[in-house]
């Protein structure tokens, strides 16, 4: 049996913990999986895999194989990317992670323009706050909105992320109007559970100020957030590349304009700029231009 393969199988077992996962993503059958696995296991005469009925989880000796499995099979994939490099068409697959209100929003349409214009490329996109290890997640680019992004990762600035006080016109008509950022405190507060839960900061000109806040209703993601506003549950912080149609349209109001909430950036994170495949390279260069100028 083909023994990348056998590593691949191997990877996908240890990275979703499951062999039907596995089948399904890989599209083979189940009992394909068990058999790459088990010829990986005689080939290094090692236990890689704990099974239970319930999961999976690496051995030690797995642990090491998982490593050495990635390692291997980045560098297959970077050798036959530059062996096409007389080929103009980019092939292969990416895998990418951003936050699920991003995603929803602006990265998806991105991405599939991307796609259009290389047909022989194939993407994965995986939607979460959560943390992943770029390495062994084997992804390629990671899209985080941060003000400190990951000193360990290669990070590319793709856009300035601003965020604003907003609220429906009905929370504004039921509850009133804030004056001044102190005022919030006596509001129904929509708060991100990462990102300032219990206390908002806001600056005008060379002012800055505090407020602590009494959060009502969190959520992990701005898209839930924005949701709950909409539905007139209350004032929440939000980014305008996620709710700036909803202004436009008056569906949402800008509360306190004049009171500026901090910056943060929208970054394409990367483990290393010396294995960045053609693809990557060319993706990274697409959404740099793609949200060079967005009216958000």
């Amino acid at each position: 049996m083909d023994r990348l393969t056998a590593m691949r199988v191997f990877c996908e077992v240890a990275t979703s913990g499951s062999f039907s996962a596995t089948a399904d993503k890989l599209d083979m059958s189940r009992a394909m999986v068990t058999r790459y696995v088990s010829e990986l296991e005689s080939w290094l005469n090692a236990r890689l895999l704990q099974r239970t009925t319930r999961s999976v989880t690496l051995t030690d000796a797995g642990e090491q194989c998982l490593r050495r499995s990635q390692q291997m099979l980045a560098l297959m994939e970077n050798i036959e990317e530059e062996t096409r490099s007389d080929d103009a068409e980019l092939r292969g697959q990416l895998r990418l992670t951003c936050s699920a209100s991003f995603a929803f929003a602006h990265l998806a349409r991105a991405v599939c323009k991307f796609l259009a214009l290389h047909p022989l490329l194939k993407i994965d996109l995986h939607a979460g706050d959560s943390a992943i290890n770029l390495v062994e997640a084997r992804i390629d680019l990671a899209i985080r909105i941060s003000s400190d992004p990951d000193p360990l990762l290669i990070a590319r600035p793709l856009a300035v992320c601003d965020s604003v006080l907003v609220a429906s016109p009905a929370y504004l008509h039921q509850a009133g109007l804030p004056q001044h950022p102190q005022d919030l405190s006596a509001h129904r507060c929509l708060t991100h559970i990462n990102y300032g839960r219990n206390t908002w900061h806001f600056q005008r000109e060379d002012v800055a100020v505090q407020v602590d806040i009494a959060s009502h209703f969190n959520a992990n993601d701005a898209t839930v957030l924005l949701q709950a506003a909409l539905a007139g549950a209350g004032i929440s912080v939000l980014p305008t590349y996620l709710m700036g149609d909803h202004v436009r349209k008056g569906d949402m109001h800008i509360i306190l304009p004049e009171w500026k909430a901090p910056d943060r950036t929208i970054y394409a994170l990367f483990p290393s700029r010396r294995h960045l495949s053609p693809a990557v390279r060319a993706l990274l260069d697409f959404l740099v231009a793609e949200f060079a100028s967005q009216p958000w």
